[in-house]
């Protein structure tokens, strides 16, 4: 069993350390089914591995985008095998859409808390 210990994206590299008894034949970043890049693994001590993939400037675009990083024995550029396992997750949010769909949620949520206190208010008024 692996495990993926994220360090998050800093200067369009996403690093961590995984663990696990051996290593992957590889680990890599897949965007809408493809994948995007491979990850360079570097020995961290006993059953940890350094892990630092590139995320390429072409994913990042307005609004949200997924990228989901999966470990495999597969070869570099082939598309991931049935049985890859799922590391990690990251989602990258930029863009002005982004303010919309925030601007959105947040006024949901505003609204579902007025409901809250006014429920929990007549359900406190003795009558």
């Amino acid at each position: 069993m692996s495990q993926f210990e994220s360090h998050g994206l800093k200067a369009g590299a996403w690093s961590g350390v995984l663990t696990a008894e051996t290593a992957p034949g590889r680990v890599f970043l897949v965007h809408l089914g493809e994948v995007v890049s491979v990850a360079r693994l570097t020995e961290a001590g006993e059953g940890q591995w350094q892990v630092s993939v590139d995320v390429p400037p072409g994913l990042l675009a307005d609004g949200i985008n997924t990228l989901i990083l999966l470990a495999d024995n597969g070869e570099e550029s082939e598309a991931p095998l049935s049985d890859a396992a799922q590391l990690d997750r990251l989602n990258v949010m930029a863009g002005a859409p982004l303010d919309d769909s925030l601007l959105a949620e947040v006024q949901l949520l505003r609204a579902e808390l007025e409901l809250l206190k006014r429920e929990f208010r007549r359900l406190a008024t003795p009558g």
